[in-house]
């Protein structure tokens, strides 16, 4: 059921890599029914993913970058996904477009703008719902947090490194670490 990110089709746009995906969607707790939105999408990495796990839901994907919607629309192909629907454009300016009641909300990308995501988009997400933000910056990270503890969400916030051992001499090669935070909307 989870895909590699070697099976995605790829460019130049961001992907939220194969174990970052794993644990981000792990953290929304997805249902076969589940109404998912994924801001930021990139290349549909998440939002593919998401989407196979909830057949009879939903997955709404928001990308500004043509490039990447383009790249989505071939990954949507690829895995014959039909329960996703893709809205180009930055996220703040589309949300009118976009229906409430959200059972889950993932943010991978935010273009400067988390303050006003969380608020705009934390009003379509359902009464103990989940919001799953990745986060490499610690500006960012401090900023979200001390936002959803001002909004009566519960939130918890991990770390995590992926190491990977390459080559005959197995040197270690790492990438970046992530926060991923989760946000429970209490009210």
């Amino acid at each position: 059921m989870y895909i590699e990110d070697e099976e995605f089709i790829r460019g130049s746009s961001p992907m939220t890599k194969e174990e970052i995906r794993i644990l981000s969607i792990a953290k929304l707790n997805i249902e076969s029914d589940s109404k998912v939105l994924d801001i930021g999408a990139g290349t549909g990495s998440v939002s593919i993913q998401i989407a196979r796990m909830c057949p009879e839901g939903s997955v709404t994907a928001i990308e500004k970058n043509p490039d990447a919607v383009e790249l989505i629309y071939k990954n949507k192909e690829k895995f014959k996904i039909h329960n996703l629907s893709v809205v180009s454009g930055e996220a703040i300016e589309v949300a009118p477009e976009i229906e409430p009641c959200f059972s889950g909300i993932f943010v991978g990308g935010s273009g400067g703008n988390i303050d006003n995501i969380i608020k705009t988009y934390g009003q379509k997400l359902k009464i103990k719902g989940k919001m799953v933000l990745n986060f490499i910056t610690l500006k960012n990270l401090s900023k979200t947090i001390e936002l959803f503890d001002s909004m009566n969400y519960d939130v918890n916030c991990i770390q995590v490194s992926i190491n990977r051992i390459k080559g005959k001499s197995c040197m270690i090669s790492s990438n970046n670490s992530i926060f991923i935070v989760t946000a429970v909307k209490l009210s």
